[in-house]
């Protein structure tokens, strides 16, 4: 039996006239056994928008096609703008992705349904989805009778460096919650029980801040991977961070934005709202400007290309992209300069989080190792 090959992506979200064409530049998306990919919008004609969404993100119903036929097969609904437009507009992501051949995980109509894997087949294997959010706005996680998405609650602590100093900096600490993370691993080997491989799917982290990871994102992806997940999927900062092989099994913490709108494109105005101002506060100097207004960082992307052999050992090589001012992800070849500087980019975050991991050049691939 052949490799089984998973492309995984990071945030999508188009919203244009012409929607495919976010993908024109991406030849080999599809070139995989199976592509998942952040849904970070919802896809819904509801135009009410949820009171406590900071920037409210919807694309338009044919989104769904496209996505389809851009090669999508399964995609996480979990995130903190999975109820920008409230309980319909997440039904309504559900809906039209299901309705389309696409799995949706991670979010739901209830708490169990939002926990529910999404599993398919491929190449005489099983494949499980499994999609959690630690950014979630108040309200937005699901219930025993409210929709929302799966979460994974992490706390936050500030331990002051000198106690006998009032006034002296703190360190700030995090930990998952027990509770969740105890329900999260079973859920992972309920997963492993119904199929082959399992992938598990977060949004968590520290947006716009260049390497920084979180003490509970450790602490939840070697969980989860110690449960049985064989790959963790990170998502939410907007850039790219480390990736870690743990225990032969690759964690991404962040894959980054892939084909989803400059801010502007969901609200004009947006650089004008007190909370744009906060996050463009930031991750060093950002000045939002036109036509790209977000930091040069997020230009960075990839695809991250999974072999699974038949024992289920993984090779990790990534295709590296960059986006453009429209947007629109390009595929990077090795002589092209931006390759080297996402490249260097990748490896240099990785090392500032204190992460040990191999990074080697295979023509226009790199190939992740331990």
């Amino acid at each position: 039996m052949n490799d089984l090959l998973i492309h995984a992506v990071g945030d999508v979200g188009p919203r244009r006239a012409d929607l495919a064409s976010i993908f024109a530049q991406t030849p080999d998306l599809a070139r995989c056994d199976l592509l998942f990919g952040q849904m970070e919008t919802v896809v819904t004609d509801h135009v009410s928008a949820a009171p406590n969404a900071k920037l409210a993100l919807r694309s338009p119903p044919e989104t769904a096609t496209v996505l389809a036929r851009a090669g999508f097969a399964a995609m996480s609904i979990a995130g903190n703008h999975a109820m920008d437009y409230g309980a319909r507009g997440l039904l309504d992501t559900v809906r039209h992705l299901r309705a389309v051949g696409i799995a949706p995980c991670g979010g739901g109509a209830n708490i169990v349904e939002a926990r529910a894997p999404a599993i398919l087949e491929r190449r005489g294997r099983r494949i499980a989805f499994l999609a959690y959010s630690s950014i979630l706005p108040t309200g937005f996680a699901a219930e025993g009778n409210r929709p929302g998405c799966a979460p994974m609650w992490a706390y936050t602590h500030y331990d002051q460096i000198e106690p006998d100093q009032p006034g002296s900096g703190a360190r700030i600490r995090t930990f998952a919650d027990p509770v969740q993370l105890r329900t999260l691993l079973d859920d992972v080997r309920v997963a492993k029980q119904q199929a082959d491989i399992v992938a598990v799917s977060f949004h968590w982290g520290i947006h716009f801040t260049r390497a920084v990871l979180a003490d509970y994102q450790r602490e939840v992806a070697c969980a989860a991977i110690d449960a049985g997940a064989d790959m963790i999927i990170g998502h939410h900062p907007h850039i790219l961070k480390a990736i870690e092989v743990y225990c032969g099994k690759p964690i991404f913490y962040s894959l980054g934005n892939f084909a989803i709108e400059q801010p502007s494109a969901y609200k004009e105005d947006v650089h004008l709202d007190a909370a744009f101002k906060d996050v463009s506060a930031l991750g060093g100097k950002w000045s939002p400007g036109k036509p790209y207004m977000i930091p040069h960082d997020t230009r960075f992307t990839m695809i991250a290309r999974l072999a699974v052999a038949t024992g289920g050992a993984i090779s990790t090589r990534l295709q590296l992209h960059w986006i453009d001012d429209t947007s629109t992800p390009h595929a990077l070849k090795a002589d092209d300069p931006r390759f080297a500087e996402v490249e260097t980019y990748l490896r240099e975050v990785t090392a500032e989080a204190g992460v040990s991991t191999r990074f080697e050049r295979a023509g226009d691939e790199i190939v992740v190792s331990a």
